[in-house]
């Protein structure tokens, strides 16, 4: 997996993509209404045993710098799925730009479920 890289009077930082998953998906279970980011049967697994990994974001840094990502949430039954999408686009945007100082391009949302929330 590739890191983002930028060099300060001091030498290098690299941002690798898995810290920028791990900061989207943070960001997007702060949003009321999202039950889990990922929908799939290898992330529940994982999430049983108490291991956090964040392969469902997928993290595309293109020539320019830019940040493209591709985030599946399950959303918590009886919430309206545009909205609680817009906020998480806008919840992952802001620290992702408060916490890398990276470009976000594009943040693409995929509504993988919905569930009973608690």
């Amino acid at each position: 997996m590739h890191s983002e890289e930028s060099r300060t009077d001091f030498g290098v930082i690299k941002i690798h993509k898995n810290v920028i998953a791990s900061i989207a998906s943070l960001a997007a279970l702060e949003i009321e209404g999202v039950k889990r980011v990922g929908g799939d049967f290898k992330n529940n697994f994982f999430d049983a045993i108490g291991k956090k990994v964040f392969p469902a974001i997928k993290v595309e840094i293109d020539r320019n710098e830019e940040v493209r990502l591709d985030i599946p949430i399950v959303i918590k039954y009886e919430f309206n799925i545009p909205e609680v999408a817009n906020r998480v686009q806008e919840k992952v945007r802001a620290s992702l730009e408060r916490m890398t100082s990276l470009s976000v391009k594009d943040i693409n949302i995929s509504v993988q479920g919905i569930e009973r929330g608690q």
